[in-house]
This record gives C-alpha cells, structure tokens and sequence, in this order.
C-alpha cells in the first residue's frame, strides 16, 4: 500500500493516493456509483467499458472477492477509484481480495482520496476524461503533468461504439439459472423451456440470462452484428436487446437489425443500450447526459400504475422523450431528473427499461418485466395455436 498513484481529470484536477491493483497507466470517461453494495458485479459489468469507477461508499473491498459474483468473463472497468481499502477482507466466499484481483487482471485501481471532492467535481461538471498512473508510472517530477496529458487525451465517449468490443464471438447457447446461497447457480438444461429467446450481446450481463433461463427461457446468444434474417430464421418465440457501453448512434448495424425484426411480431424486450437502439429503431433520438446514472439507489415511476420503484442503473445516455414518435410511449420515468426510464411501442409487442432490472447489483423491484416478457411469448404461442 505504499506505491504511489494519481489521478487527474481533464479539467486539470489531481488527486494524489496509493495504488491498488495493478501499476501502468489507464485512461477512459470517469463516473461515479452510489451502490454501498456490489463492487464485484460493477467492475465486471461490460456496460462500464472505457468508464474509470468512482465508488461513493467510504469503504470497499472489505468483503473480499468470490468465484460467483460476477458479471461477465472478467474486470470490464477502465479503472477503480475509492476512498479507503480495508486492510482485510473478510467473508465465508471470500477467495481473494479486492486488491489481488484488480491486479490479476492488470487493472488499475486508485485508493485514499477524496471521493466527496470527486463526486462533486462530477456532478456539478458532467462526466470527465480521466487517467490514473500507478507505481512506478506515478513516480517522477513530471507525471502530474504525464497523468494531465493522458486524461485530456481520451477522446469520450460519444460517438464510440463500444458494442462491437464487447459481445461474444460466436452464437452459444445458455443454461446457468439464478443463484441461491449454498447450492450455487441453477442448471436449466434439463429443466422444461418452452421458450426460445434469442439475446443479441452488445455487453450482456449475466444476471440478465440467468433471470431469463430461470423463467424457462432457452437461451441462443448472438454477437452484436449478427444479421436479423438470421435471428428470425432460429424462429425465436422473443428476441432480447442486451445493455452495452458507448455511445448507442454508432451502432448502425443493430438499430438495422431491431428494425427488421420488428416489422414481425415477434416480442422485443430491451435493457440499457437495448433500450436506446429499440428507441433509435423505432425513430428517436438518444442524448449524452451530464454525469448520467449509475448506483444502485434511483427511484423511477411506473407511468401507468403510479407505483415507485428503486432501480439499479448504469448509464451515460438517455432517450429524448420529446422525440418519440406517435406509435411510442412512454411507461417509466426517473424521478430524479425526471429522463425516460422505460418505452412500449403501440403497434408492436416491444418494450424497454432503461435501468437494470437483474438486480447485480441493486434491489429487485423491477423484475416483473422479464414475466411481463414471458407474458408476450405466451400470448403470441396461444395466438398461434
């Protein structure tokens, strides 16, 4: 803990700490996250691609590192920034600790600074290009200046199309159901699964899949730029528009292919970035937010029942409401700054959420829509009967 690292914005801020993890340099877009729970499921969350983490919750790390809270393959996150690492780590899964794990996967982290000075910067400012220098990259009389250099460098992520990065390689199938404390995660595989789901992974987290294959969903995963006419010809009962980082304009490709998909009648469910191509798809417009959403805590509105939901979110764009066209509308709204959280399409079996609704990591209030998804898929297997 005595190796030193700095961290500078571009506005020309610095913070001096220690590192943690692994020495080098990183830069990306620097966000904060006001989860107190979950910094396992945050760094391998895919949607935070490019994105250095700022964790508000003083301490983290202090339950270690296990095998099964993950959401994806490994670390996704640019880099890590908190206030204070307990110097143990303590919990019955606990395989490793937090600092050992960023620097197996040879990502950097920053600790003991001022988060509170950080978040305020970012909230009053927007989301800023940031760079972290750790160890000996820190060392030296000019590596404020090296760490400045590197943040302004970072050209953003608007315009960015991160999709194409992140998504898998090849069509695979998918079994692993939800998890329950001792037995692990569920295996679907020889369970009954009367519905086909075809998931196009733009930076898919796993929670997602699980609550899908849980529900009795038979689960085909598509890299991001597979054609629709091959979707459509696995004859799925509903197709899956998965989160993802960047920017959602640049990804032609998909907003091509939700679009044909959708001149069907097969049900579309989006989620995050799914949730801004359905809207593109479907003729709004997506807008770069200040400093976006991203915790674990936000209250968002049920339009039509009234009901208040606390949600988990990850995201730096929104749609723009005023946008929608008339066959779009919308059904779930922030009520922290009042951006659109949810849109259905009336003329079509298609909806979305713009939060998290798998719950890794957050409170599970919004779960309902992965049954109102099932819903869909029964009601268009009983029509053709």
């Amino acid at each position: 803990m005595n190796r030193p690292a700095i961290l500078a914005l571009e506005d020309g801020s610095v913070f001096h700490g220690v590192a943690i993890g692994a020495d080098g340099q990183t830069s990306g877009e620097v966000v904060f996250n006001t989860a107190m729970t979950g910094y396992q499921e945050i760094l391998t969350d895919p949607s935070y691609t490019r994105q250095i983490v700022t964790l508000t919750y003083p301490h983290i790390g202090n339950t270690g590192i296990n095998v099964e809270d993950v959401e994806s393959h490994r670390i996704c996150a640019a880099g890590l920034v908190i206030r204070d690492l307990p110097l143990i780590a303590s919990n019955f899964r606990s395989t490793a600790t937090l600092s050992e794990y960023l620097a197996s996967q040879n990502v950097i982290g920053i600790a003991d600074i001022d988060t509170r000075r950080l978040t305020r910067i970012l909230r009053s400012k927007g989301s800023l290009n940031g760079a972290i220098l750790a160890g000996d990259a820190a060392r030296g009389d000019d590596a404020v200046e090296r760490a400045l250099a590197e943040a302004q460098a970072f050209p953003g992520l608007k315009g960015m199309d991160l999709a194409r990065e992140v998504s898998c390689e090849s069509i695979h199938e998918w079994t692993e159901g939800e998890w329950t404390l001792g037995q692990g995660y569920a295996d679907t595989a020889r369970g009954e699964r009367p519905y086909h789901v075809v998931a196009y992974d733009y930076g898919i987290k796993h929670n997602i899949l699980r609550m899908l294959a849980s529900r009795g969903c038979r689960l085909t995963v598509v890299p991001a730029q597979t054609p629709a006419s091959e979707v459509l010809a696995m004859n799925p009962d509903g197709v899956f528009l998965a989160n993802g980082p960047g920017d959602p304009e640049p990804c032609d490709y998909a907003i091509s292919a939700i679009r044909e998909v959708l001149e069907t009648d097969v049900p579309v469910f989006g989620i995050c970035l799914g949730h801004q191509l359905l809207a593109l798809a479907a003729g709004a417009r997506t807008v770069k937010m200040n400093h976006g959403h991203h915790g674990a805590n936000h209250p968002v509105q049920d339009l039509d029942s009234g009901q208040v939901m606390i949600t988990s979110q990850n995201h730096g764009f929104a749609v723009d409401e005023s946008s929608l066209p008339d066959n779009v509308r919308a059904i779930h709204r922030s009520l922290f700054d009042g951006t659109l959280q949810g849109i259905e399409l009336t003329d079509r079996p298609a909806f979305s959420f713009q939060g998290h609704p798998e719950a890794s990591p957050g409170p599970q209030d919004v779960s309902p829509l992965f049954d109102r998804f099932v819903t869909m898929m029964q009601a268009r297997q009983r029509d053709a009967v």
